[in-house]
């Protein structure tokens, strides 16, 4: 049966039990909603692949262009428990999401969101979507088509940017491999800071090697940094690069 969309609709009126500060703490969906633009992405739980590989990843990445476009905060809300969600985040470095434990899935009952998982063992979680809330108003829904297994195709962050600003600018994705005590990574990292850049380091000796240096760049030194799947380079391509594209290049 297709999913209902909602869309100029309130949100549930429902209590939702997290956890602050080792105590359980009551935060209603008015606190989360009333007076604010907010991005929900919802999914059937913590931990599972499509979830952790890409779906929260995504949004926290682009939280930042989420904040620049009127969106005061982005939330997560999944049919698991407090501990579950709160472990989730903190394994995921989601600093960016509001994690929401829906644990007796009424929210998701509510949106007429909850489906049966139990043949996987799952029992009773929600089906993904997204939707923009404009003071506790549904303004928009992305929702999963109702086909067999998890699909994953409009619920995305960048789905739902894109709705909110086709024209939106979002963040290069960089990353730097580094050796500890490498005077030229400080000064490739300083520079990456300098241009509003944030990155991923991938630092020799934790989990890789100069050998992977070496298989992944045909270089054998360090730093290497990479731009939007472009290969840059060294120090000296880098700041190169940053010469010839001035102001080409989105900051997060």
């Amino acid at each position: 049966m297709e999913k209902e969309n909602r869309e100029g609709q309130a949100v549930p009126k429902v209590v939702f039990k997290t956890r602050k500060d080792n105590e359980f703490v009551d935060v209603s969906s008015a606190e989360i909603f009333a007076g604010k633009t907010v991005v929900v992405f919802s999914l059937p739980g913590a931990y599972t692949p499509t979830c952790s590989s890409t779906h929260l990843p995504r949004f926290n990445e682009l939280a930042a262009t989420f904040h620049a476009h009127g969106v005061d905060d982005i939330v997560c809300i999944s049919v698991n428990d407090a501990f579950v969600m709160d472990a989730w985040k903190q394994n995921q470095e989601a600093e960016n999401i509001t994690v929401i434990p829906d644990g007796n899935g009424d929210f998701t009952k509510g949106m007429g969101m909850l489906v049966d998982k139990s043949e996987l063992g799952f029992g009773q979680r929600s089906w993904r979507y997204s939707m923009l809330v404009k003071d506790g108003i549904i303004e928009k829904m992305f929702i999963e088509p109702d086909v067999p297994g998890d699909p994953f195709e409009v619920s995305d962050a960048d789905t739902m940017l894109d709705f909110i600003n086709p024209a939106a600018l979002k963040p290069a994705a960089v990353s730097i491999l580094t050796k500890p005590g490498c005077p030229f990574c400080v000064g490739a990292k300083q520079m990456l800071q300098q241009q509003g850049l944030s990155y991923d380091e991938i630092s020799v000796g934790q989990g890789a090697s100069l050998r992977s240096v070496r298989a992944i760049t045909g270089k054998e030194t360090v730093p290497q940094v990479f731009i939007d799947g472009e290969y840059i380079g060294g120090l000296d391509a880098l700041s190169v690069h940053f010469k010839t594209t001035a102001g080409k290049i989105v900051a997060v």
